[in-house]
């Protein structure tokens, strides 16, 4: 069973699929936080509308008593007899009426024996929170609940009227009118919510479906053409046109890498011919070496450092075109005879261009010998043939520098020359593939190629300072 399950089981690529085609989360938060949210504005309108209706219930019940209280009043003596007061207070809904003049309080209708002692609520003062928790406490208060109620008089004189009403009939009202409050506020809250789901729906959601599937297409095929931006002009128009936009930068970067990869292909073909050619040539440019002609002796030479520019420029080419240069295999030896060795492989030599180290005692650095020696070998060879292209220098001996030290947990070493310096249109691009200095012996490919193999130790290679009096390069390498 388990192996038909493994049998079954989707490549990652597929799941991947299958899980963008499932339905949309965002869009079920989304459609989630706008019902919430209307909810919760309606809640907020629902708290002051049953304030309202409890007020507006309790001041219907005080016009009704103001209005018997005057009926009574106009009997004589003010005298009520018993079933009429019942008729009067049932009419009112209420249990008791006072009014107060003058501080007197004068009883018109009897109230009857409560068992609770009624709250009271005066509607003279303002009480903004109080009239937000009263429909609350009176649709959670006690059955037997009562209410005192107080109130400025509207159809008689006095300084206030009291009743006394049951709450159980206004905690039945209340309930029905919160009970339709929350129909109305949930059939509100799925229109509204839905009308604005649509709405953003339309505007943001199909939008990012678009972006999704577009990045989806461009992943599974770049060079596909897409589908077109739309013309809007908010934000999420300018992620579609900056998406297609990257979308050709990157479709262009994949065609010139096509491009460089084939013409890579046919330079190391190329190359490949040209140092079996230049090989057979060294060899018989070396038995010429052995002719007593003296023309051939003086043209010797010249043959030699051409053959030797060309097999440079055939390996920096081929060193260049590789797609990565390996891993640094680092191993912690002594950098002066390191040095030496570059030294005598850049040329330097006490009858031309000399080497001067100022390297301490038993100085070690932590890198990888073969790439560090090709790092030194291209500085060191670029000072000697700046110094001895140099037109203008007489009677100065050319010298090449090279010092380290330990600074801040990394190794530095610093290689300064006496040469000519560097032309200011030349040191921001120094390190460009195919830019060189003052030599035209230079393939422009060297300090590239140094460069990059500092980077991949985790250091750094830097032009310091270059001009008239020199050129200094400084190597930082971790220590």
């Amino acid at each position: 069973m388990s192996d038909v399950r493994r049998g079954l089981r989707l490549p990652a690529d597929w799941r991947e699929r299958l899980r963008f085609n499932a339905p949309d989360q965002l869009a079920w938060r989304l459609l989630l936080l706008t019902f919430v949210f209307t909810a919760v504005v309606e809640v907020l309108i629902v708290a002051p509308s049953a304030a309202s209706f409890h007020e507006r219930w309790l001041l219907d019940r005080l016009q009704s008593a103001e209005l018997a209280s005057v009926g009574v009043e106009a009997l004589p003596y003010s005298a009520v007899e018993d079933d009429v007061a019942e008729q009067l207070l049932a009419i009112g809904g209420v249990q008791a009426v006072v009014v107060g003049d003058q501080g007197v309080r004068r009883l018109l209708l009897q109230a009857p024996n409560l068992p609770r002692t009624p709250d009271l609520i005066d509607l003279r003062r303002s009480r903004p929170v109080a009239r937000i928790l009263d429909p609350w406490r009176t649709l959670f208060g006690h059955p037997d609940r009562s209410i005192r109620v107080q109130a400025r008089p509207r159809y008689r004189s006095g300084d206030f009227i009291e009743i006394l009403a049951p709450a159980q009939p206004l905690k039945t009202e209340l309930r029905a009118f919160l009970l339709n409050s929350l129909l109305m506020s949930l059939l509100i809250s799925l229109v509204a919510g839905g009308l604005l789901y649509g709405g953003l729906a339309f505007l943001v959601l199909q939008p990012l479906r678009r972006v999704t599937r577009a990045i989806e297409h461009f992943a599974l095929d770049p060079e596909a053409e897409g589908d077109p931006p739309s013309d809007r002009h908010d934000e999420i128009g300018r992620v579609e046109r900056e998406l297609a936009r990257m979308q050709d930068e990157v479709r262009q970067s994949l065609r010139s890498r096509a491009r460089l990869v084939a013409l890579g292909e046919a330079v190391a073909k190329i190359n490949h011919d040209l140092r079996n050619m230049l090989t057979s040539a060294q060899i018989a440019s070396e038995r010429l070496a052995d002719s007593p002609d003296p023309i051939v002796a003086q043209a010797l030479p010249r043959l030699e450092r051409a053959l030797g520019r060309a097999a440079a420029l055939s390996r920096n080419v081929l060193e260049y075109g590789r797609s990565e240069e390996p891993e640094p295999q680092r191993r912690r030896f002594a950098l002066a005879p390191a040095v030496a060795v570059a030294a005598e492989d850049s040329g330097l030599a006490e009858e031309g261009v000399k080497l001067a180290k100022s390297i301490p005692a038993r100085f070690t650095v932590h890198a990888d010998p073969d790439q560090l020696h090709r790092i030194l070998v291209n500085l060191m060879r670029n000072a000697r043939q700046a110094i001895e292209g140099d037109a203008t220098r007489v009677g100065r001996k050319g010298l090449v520098k090279v010092s380290a030290a330990h600074e801040g947990g990394q190794t530095v070493v610093r290689i300064a020359d006496n040469g000519p310096g560097i032309p200011p249109r030349l040191s921001d691009q120094l390190f460009e593939p195919f830019v060189s200095g003052r030599s035209s012996d230079g393939t422009g490919l060297g300090l590239t190629i140094s460069r990059e193999l500092a980077v991949s130790h985790g250091g750094e290679l830097a032009l310091i300072d270059t001009g008239p009096e020199g050129t200094t390069f400084e190597l930082r390498l971790p220590d």
